[in-house]
């Protein structure tokens, strides 16, 4: 489990909207210009019209690697972070992936103000929102988690339609699908239930925000209303780029390889790897049968921490257990502890996705669950090594 405070994307702590390229020792300003139009999505041969992205949470595991897939595949990048120091964490990261960072250039934001959306937004043909708050453990009050995942979200959109971009794609969770079920199988068209019991303060900050961005598109004005698609990935698996490694599915694994997780929770639903889930954002960028569709990222079969372990520890890996924890253990520890509060939601689910849309729309065949984990796995104890 993630530990308390972490987020599993940048998003709260932004401060200016100055736009700079990040180099090693200064910062050069960026001119923005609007891009011409490009059915592609790509660079234009033979001239320079290039599309450009806006892309908040850029720091983060899941913002990270989409940065890469839209720049590897011909984008120009604009990333939102929290400092100067943080996008050039973000470059240097990308650098070691290989990724040309030519075409990424770093704005400053804040997610709980108006101020600089537009700015930032400005010349972007598209809007990646990734950024949200995220946290296992249940804050003391809601609010200091819903407040900035509804409100980061609008002031997203309305910064997006404000310009004139044409497509958002925003980052969700089949959480705000599956929240409030515990067997059976999820599809797009359902929604969870945030009032029902143990429904954590994480899931209801997802669905308010994504309940948020819909009405947001069905209520819009103009003679050009703009398309919204959402990828709601699940569990999270795959290497990350850097050393981030706050996501909880990540953070859990990498304290399974430590050992330090004597017991598992008693619980299965469909997992992703980050590659798959930053592949389906950059292609609902321009897939125009994604328009006002709810994207699953996730396989659609359940997997759990315990097969994760188990797959592990076949692999000769001694830190993993397998042992699951009784739930009334997990539910008494619950009183006491707001991150094992967080987690009561998910005891017992044993749930399948419908993906045949993903599948389908995207001919999309997806990551298996024993590669994704094995090669986390890998890169946490390449992390692990050099800390």
């Amino acid at each position: 489990m993630a530990g308390r405070g972490s987020f599993e994307v940048e998003c709260c702590s932004y401060r200016t909207s100055r736009y700079f390229y990040i180099a090693p020792r200064h910062k050069i300003p960026l001119s923005i210009k609007k891009s011409s139009p490009n059915p592609s999505g790509h660079r234009t041969q033979g001239t320079n019209t290039m599309k450009t992205t806006l892309l908040t949470g850029i720091s983060g595991y899941i913002g990270l690697h989409c940065a890469k897939e839209l720049l590897d595949s011909g984008y120009a990048v604009r990333g939102t972070v929290r400092s100067q120091a943080k996008g050039q964490e973000v470059r240097e990261t990308l650098a070691a992936a290989s990724v040309d960072t030519t075409n990424l250039s770093i704005v400053e934001l804040d997610l709980a103000s108006d101020r600089g959306w537009n700015d930032a937004a400005a010349g972007c043909d598209f809007v990646m929102h990734v950024a949200s708050p995220f946290v296992i453990a249940n804050p003391k009050n809601p609010q200091d988690m819903i407040s900035p995942a509804v409100d980061g979200t609008l002031r997203a959109l309305r910064a997006a339609k404000k310009v004139g971009v044409t497509r958002v794609v925003l980052t969700s969770s089949v959480l705000s699908m599956m929240g409030s079920m515990k067997t059976g199988t999820f599809g797009p068209s359902h929604w969870t239930d945030v009032a029902a019991p143990d429904v954590s303060t994480y899931t209801k900050s997802k669905t308010l925000a994504e309940k948020a961005a819909w009405d947001f598109i069905s209520e819009q004005d103009g003679d050009t209303p703009m398309e919204l698609t959402v990828i709601a990935p699940g569990g999270v698996f795959g290497p990350p780029l850097g050393r981030n490694i706050s996501g909880q599915s990540m953070s859990m694994l990498d304290q399974m390889l430590r050992g330090k997780v004597p017991m598992v929770p008693k619980t299965a639903f469909p997992m992703v790897d980050v590659r798959d889930v930053a592949k389906l954002h950059v292609q609902a960028l321009t897939l125009p049968e994604a328009t006002g569709k709810r994207i699953i990222a996730a396989s659609a079969q359940p997997n759990g921490f315990q097969s994760a372990a188990q797959l592990l520890k076949d692999e000769g890996y001694k830190g993993p257990s397998t042992r699951i924890a009784p739930n009334f253990l997990l539910r008494l520890m619950a009183k006491f502890d707001r991150e094992a509060k967080g987690m009561i939601g998910l005891l017992g689910m044993h749930l399948s996705a419908d993906n045949s849309e993903t599948r389908n729309l995207f001919n999309w065949t997806p990551i298996l669950f024993k590669q994704s984990v094995l090669e986390t796995a890998a890169a946490l104890q390449e992390i692990q090594g050099k800390a």
